[in-house]
């Protein structure tokens, strides 16, 4: 069982508060503060100098690295609230809408480009999606966590230029211009999972697909699995077809690069029936074993802190990135809809989670895996 922590934060004297002041950064108000900086050992002489040897300094005594202190008044910390997993498809230079696609699925790279700046001044920081399933949320305090998750492999969130030799992310693809907005905001995170579907065309472009797979994997992304060819799910009837399916796709990145192995999994249209939902976290298939830690579901709406008495990683809820043409509970919706108070706010310290005490009821203390919990 986790140790409670109640704080009661007191003002600092005015000294360091104005020391504190000067360390704040990162989102909103709220501070993220650095390690102290260790002093030299008094009486250490540099054995380069001239003049009269001196014993050596002795070694200097291992400290703990220091706590980052908030105020939670201002920051308001809540790290049992919702997480916004964000799902992508398209991405193209210019849209017109047909009778077969109207264009909610499809964003341009110009929108784009608006929306990760919007993310950002709104305080969102991406982290990883195993990040978040294993509860080790790491962004600064104020800041709010986001997951970015691509379905499909399109070109448009991914491909592969040679420019003088050299192959580069496409900078009108969604990677190319997080690549570029990460050179600006390397705080804002580079980060994402893209589902794949490696029985299909992914990714097209420039290399191989060793190579595109690879370039991802080398920048931080993950990738996960979304069936080989993208069947419906929803359709099948057979166990054995849901298994090759899955596992067919992992022993494709396996091949492409050795030892990989995709760890969660994007339903392409919705769950099988009830018989064969299991064969979807767990099957095998010409001897080869997959089991997936947590299942996407079709966006709709915000997903639980991992945290949560109600957090399920084998149905985790997912909100539809706003498309060319905007419906109610897309990203846009959320972001006008859901308010700051009932969002995942970071402490700042990965080693504990701060709560309101009102949000006690709310977390599964089993959940925590070793970490303090602080409410106030």
């Amino acid at each position: 069982m986790a140790t409670i922590i109640k704080t009661k934060f007191l003002l600092a004297v005015s000294v360091i508060a104005i020391s504190i002041s000067l360390l704040f950064s990162g989102c909103g108000s709220s501070p993220k503060l650095g390690d102290a900086n260790g002093s030299a050992s008094p009486g250490a002489t540099d054995p380069n100098m001239g003049g009269e040897s001196s014993p050596a300094s002795p070694e200097p005594t291992p400290t703990e690295k220091p706590v980052p202190t908030i105020d939670v008044q201002i920051v308001k910390p809540n790290e049992a609230g919702k997480i916004m997993v964000v799902m992508f498809h398209n991405f193209v230079e210019s849209f017109t809408p047909t009778k077969y696609d109207d264009g909610q699925y499809t964003t341009t790279f110009s929108e784009f480009e608006k929306l990760l700046q919007e993310l950002y001044d709104k305080d969102y920081r991406l982290i990883s999606m195993m990040d978040y399933l294993n509860n080790n949320i790491d962004v600064p305090a104020g800041c709010i966590p986001m997951i970015f998750t691509f379905d499909d492999g399109t070109p448009g969130q991914f491909n592969l230029v040679n420019e003088n030799g050299t192959l580069k992310a496409n900078k009108k693809s969604a990677v190319g211009i997080m690549e570029e907005f990460n050179e600006k905001h390397p705080d804002f995170g580079l980060k994402g999972t893209f589902y794949v579907n490696l029985g299909n065309g992914t990714f097209e472009g420039e290399g191989t697909l060793e190579q595109r797979l690879k370039y991802l994997v080398d920048k931080g992304f993950e990738i996960g699995n979304h069936t080989y060819n993208h069947i419906n799910l929803r359709d099948t009837t057979s166990a054995a077809e849901i298994q090759k399916q899955i596992a067919l796709n992992q022993k494709t990145v396996s091949e492409l690069i050795p030892g990989y192995i995709m760890k969660t999994f994007s339903l392409p249209y919705g769950l099988p029936s009830k018989e064969l939902q299991s064969f979807v976290k767990k099957g095998s298939h010409e001897g080869l074993e997959y089991d997936n830690l947590a299942i996407m579901e079709v966006g709709w709406d915000p997903a639980l802190s991992p945290v949560s008495k109600n957090f399920n990683p084998l149905s985790v809820h997912r909100v539809r990135s706003s498309g060319i043409n905007p419906v109610d509970c897309d990203l846009a919706w959320w972001l006008e809809s859901l308010s700051r108070g009932e969002q995942y706010v970071s402490d700042g310290n990965p080693e504990t989670i701060t709560i309101p005490e009102g949000k006690l009821e709310n977390v599964d203390q089993d959940r925590l895996q070793g970490k303090k919990l602080v409410t106030y």
